[in-house]
C-alpha cells in the first residue's frame, strides 16, 4: 500500500465543487479531503492457457428396472415383452453357477447376442430358496445396470407374473 496525496488538478476540482454547495445549518464548508490510501490492483497471474472444454457426452440411459416400462419403448412392444408373447431367440440358464461366474456369463451372453443381432433373450436365474429370492435373482438387475451392459438393453420384464425366476430382455439394435 502506498499513500497518495491529491494532485493540483484534484484540489482545483474539489474547490470548484465546494464553491457550488451550501452547507447545512450549523455546519461549515469542508476543506479538501485528506490523503487517501490506494491499494494497487493485484498483478494478473501469468496467463495459463485455458483447457479446451470437455466434449459433451450424451446422458446415460435410464436405469433398467425389471418389470417397469422404460422410456422410449412403445406400449405395444412393452406389453408383448411383459406378457411373454415376444419369444426369446436364445436362453441362458444360470442354475448352479456362483455369482462371479454368472456375472461373467451374463456379460458374454449379452454381448454375443447383440453382435448376432438378436432382439429378445431370456436369462433364467431361478426363484431362489428364500422369500426374497436367490443371490443371482437379486444381483441380475445390478449387473444389467452396469454402464457397459446398460447400453445394450432396452427393457427387461418377467415373462409371466408367476415366473419371477426368468427375465426376458429386449436388446437394442447394434449400430
Amino acid at each position: 500500500m502506498r499513500r497518495r496525496g491529491l494532485t493540483e488538478e484534484d484540489r482545483a476540482l474539489w474547490a470548484a465543487v465546494a464553491r457550488s454547495i451550501r452547507p447545512l445549518p450549523g455546519r461549515e464548508l469542508p476543506e479538501a479531503p485528506p490523503s487517501i490510501t490506494v491499494t494497487p490492483p493485484p498483478r494478473p497471474a501469468e496467463a495459463i492457457p485455458a483447457a479446451p472444454p470437455a466434449p459433451r457426452r450424451p446422458p446415460p440411459p435410464p436405469e433398467i428396472a425389471v418389470g417397469n416400462q422404460p422410456s422410449g419403448l412403445d406400449a405395444r412392444r412393452w406389453r408383448d415383452l411383459r406378457r411373454g408373447t415376444m419369444r426369446p431367440e436364445r436362453k441362458l440358464d444360470l442354475h448352479g453357477m456362483t455369482a462371479a461366474k454368472a456375472h461373467l456369463e451374463v456379460e458374454r451372453f449379452l454381448r454375443s447376442a447383440q453382435i448376432e443381432g438378436l432382439r429378445v433373450v431370456c436369462i433364467v436365474t431361478g426363484k431362489g430358496s428364500s422369500q426374497e429370492g436367490g443371490v443371482l435373482r437379486r444381483e441380475l438387475p445390478h449387473w444389467l445396470n452396469a454402464p457397459a451392459m446398460r447400453q445394450l438393453i432396452l427393457g427387461a420384464a418377467h415373462p409371466h407374473r408367476s415366473n419371477a425366476g426368468a427375465v426376458h430382455l429386449l436388446l437394442r439394435r447394434p449400430r
